[in-house]
């Protein structure tokens, strides 16, 4: 016979607690969590005739460690060495912080595309999301550079001027559409924690659903305004 009493009761009152309990903090778990410590998760990515490259360096304050990102009319970025799949891992989140923005800087124009921090999500191409013709482009590019190029971009960016759009398409192509996540310099100088839903603005930039597998990126540029710039990332989070 089994019997009844305080050890029934103490089970039933831990499974109703449990019911009520929230689970993300259970549940969650990441892809990515970058505190900046050193650079061994990152190479460096440079652009084809581009002379001048901006700098990337871990700085330390106290037990405290950070990105800086520099830029002397310049341009280079650094991407993640690994992949994620932006269905299991759509939340990204990390904090940011420049120094100035650039006089000259504007979104909508090739001159003035530069921006003192971007976070880039890289979305790699897949042969089965697209036609013949796009296929073959694909492939010569592949021949010509020995890996394909990538399908399509969202680029976070901390935007020079307070345009009023919250997404733009890229001046350069239209498989990069820029995210204006923080804009002018109003919060210039302080740290700032984003928090972005991948597969959300995926949808609202490009009206459709992303490849499955991407990488991240970041850059400080100043090569189109001639301009300078310091800022810094203190940690990047990919979670679910």
């Amino acid at each position: 016979m089994v019997k009844t009493g305080l050890p029934a009761i103490i089970v039933v009152t831990a499974l109703a607690l449990i019911s009520v309990l929230p689970l993300s903090s259970q549940e969650e778990s990441f892809a990515i969590r970058e505190d900046f410590k050193d650079l061994k998760n990152w190479e460096p990515f440079t652009f084809k005739n581009e002379k001048r490259h901006s700098s990337y360096t871990i700085e330390s304050e106290g037990k405290e460690s950070y990105l800086r990102a520099e830029s002397d009319d310049s341009v280079s970025a650094i991407i993640y060495k690994g992949e994620f799949n932006v269905y299991e891992f759509p939340k990204l989140k990390w904090r940011w912080k420049v120094n100035n923005v650039y006089e000259k800087g504007d979104a909508k124009t090739k001159e003035g595309d530069d921006y003192p921090l971007r976070v880039y999500v890289i979305f790699e191409y897949d042969p089965d999301r697209v036609g013949f013709l796009e296929r073959s482009k694909y492939n010569a590019a592949r021949l010509i550079y020995g890996k394909y190029p990538p399908d399509s971009s969202l680029n976070y960016i901390w935007s020079n001027k307070n345009h009023s759009e919250e997404i733009l398409p890229s001046v350069y192509t239209n498989r990069s559409k820029m995210v204006l996540l923080q804009k002018g310099s109003s919060n210039t100088g302080k740290w700032i924690t984003q928090e972005v839903d991948i597969l959300g603005d995926y949808e609202k930039a490009f009206g459709k659903k992303p490849p499955a597998h991407a990488t991240l990126g970041i850059m400080n540029d100043s090569d189109n305004t001639g301009e300078k710039s310091v800022s810094f990332i203190d940690s990047i989070e990919l979670y679910n």
